[in-house]
């Protein structure tokens, strides 16, 4: 009788892939550890335009299946993390130098209709110069089209998948790395390496699931030594987070010279996030960094639509990350499919391996879903039925809606900045409870470390959500980054270096 393995699952990669899978997993009783080795949504799903979309451009290329899936989990996703995740109605200013008006009317028409029956409001036609919306943009364009998407806080949806999988029993572990994985006829044995203390240990999995984002196909052929033929095509994308550049709450959608498009969308408030760019990418996924190019084919593109000439001395902040997108052999970066492969190696006599190509944020829930209809028929008994789709993420049980919540909130504690009550109610519903407890003034949450960061806030981080440095707490759990001073990061660093990490 062959012993037990340690785990049903062994997931390499703390992505949003990687933490749906844990949740989904963990949710229908299989053995899950996840290993990380840095911080939860550290690379790819902390670099994306935070959008939850079906994806307007994929149908020029026939990609109907993924914009289809994508528009009905753009509903679900609004029902289950509605405290992260929010409408926003978008502007397609049209240009004649682009496409057709028809050819976007089309596509405008298709993208309502294509995900069935949906709750947010329908595309309409706009006189640019009759409408608030059309203010910010240039004159001679006259005519656009307004559509329906949703916002999210891309790597809070990351955190909260990974809360809830260690709630339903799944172990979850940061800066831990699989150092090698060994295949044997029955289970998978890993050499575990804890990147805090070096520490090495060993766990066995009956499967390995490869959710490495950029760094998939190095696990699978070089770590798991199994010598695939399945490779990603990486491909960069680099985001400017610019001063506010205008008034109100729509975004817009800018049809570039190159036959891409850019977005320009309202980010935390005080700010306008424009991306992305697509670019072939060699080189080690963690280094990446925007380029001069792509600066100023961000700036030069955003300028060609709006009235106020975008510079770089409107820059407060870049990021860029590795898209690890299954290779297609498209001639180009941008035709790239964005769909998800899932890709099993289970041949007789061998522990599987699921490996995950591709993916958006939009429909990592669903990937999830579909990499465990893979994976049933190769575990020892069956597992319950999908569940995910009407389960909220940590925080998100919100009876009457995000608005009640927030007045409620802050009818419970009055002494909150409106700023900061806005910000904990969105980045953790019903749980910015148990960070303000039984607080009745701003001096029962400890001391101010900057921009409304407190230092019960920061506990609850420490404690429930995995951070341990600045950049997991200022650009991961939150963005106040983009609001602190340099001494007061400083400070921060020095406060975070001098506590043990906690982990909940």
């Amino acid at each position: 009788m062959q012993p037990q393995p340690d785990f049903d699952l062994l997931i390499v990669g703390g992505g949003v892939n990687g933490a749906g899978i844990a949740r989904d997993a963990a949710g229908r009783g299989l053995r899950v550890l996840l290993l990380e080795q840095g911080d939860l949504a550290g690379a790819t799903s902390s670099s994306s335009s935070k959008l939850i979309h079906g994806g307007l451009r994929y149908l020029e290329n026939y990609e109907f299946r993924l914009v289809r899936e994508a528009l009905q989990e753009r509903d679900v996703l609004l029902c289950i993390a509605g405290h992260i995740a929010w409408p926003m109605r978008f502007v397609l200013p049209h240009s004649r130098a682009q496409r057709p008006a028809w050819m976007i009317r089309l596509g405008l028409f298709l993208y309502d209709h294509l995900g069935g029956r949906q709750s947010l409001p329908r595309t309409k036609r706009l006189n640019l110069r009759r409408t608030p919306q059309g203010a910010p943009l240039q004159d001679r364009y006259r005519i656009g089209f307004e559509y329906s998407d949703c916002w999210v806080d891309d790597a809070r949806l990351v955190i909260l998948n990974a809360v809830d999988a260690r709630e339903r029993g799944a172990d979850i572990r940061t800066r831990t790395r699989c150092v090698a994985a060994r295949r044997g006829e029955h289970a998978w044995t890993a050499e575990v390496k804890d990147l805090r203390t070096g520490a090495t240990s060993e766990v066995t999995a009956r499967i390995l699931v490869n959710a490495a984002g950029p760094w998939v196909g190095e696990l699978l052929n070089v770590r798991a030594g199994l010598d695939s033929s399945k490779r990603p095509r990486l491909i960069k994308g680099s985001h400017l987070v610019l001063r506010r550049q205008y008034e109100g709450d729509q975004a817009y959608i800018l049809q570039n010279d190159d036959r891409r498009i850019i977005f320009a969308i309202p980010y935390q408030q005080e700010f306008t996030l424009v991306g992305t760019t697509d670019e072939p990418f060699e080189g080690d996924p963690a280094n990446v960094t925007i380029s001069q190019r792509e600066i100023d084919y961000l700036c030069r593109a955003v300028s060609t639509y709006f009235r106020k000439p975008v510079t770089q001395a409107d820059i407060a902040r870049t990021y860029s990350g590795v898209r690890p997108l299954y290779d297609d052999a498209a001639a180009r970066a941008q035709e790239v499919t964005r769909d998800y492969v899932l890709d099993v190696e289970a041949e007789p006599g061998q522990a599987p391996v699921l490996s995950v190509f591709g993916g958006k944020i939009t429909t990592y829930r669903r990937l999830a879903e579909h990499a465990m209809e893979k994976l049933q028929p190769l575990l020892p008994t069956p597992r319950p039925a999908a569940w995910t789709a009407s389960a909220p993420l940590p925080g998100a049980d919100l009876p009457g809606g995000f608005a009640p919540f927030l007045a409620g909130l802050r009818q419970a504690y009055p002494f909150l900045p409106a700023k900061t009550a806005w910000r904990l109610a969105h980045a953790y519903g019903t749980r910015a409870e148990r960070i303000l407890g039984a607080a009745r003034s701003l001096a029962d949450l400890g001391g101010d470390l900057g921009a409304g960061l407190t230092e019960a806030e920061l506990a609850y981080l420490k404690r429930e959500e995995w951070a341990e440095t600045v950049d997991d707490v200022l650009w991961r759990r939150t963005k106040l980054g983009l609001f602190l001073s340099e001494p007061e990061r400083q400070a921060l660093l020095s406060r975070l270096e001098a506590a043990e990490p906690q982990h909940g």
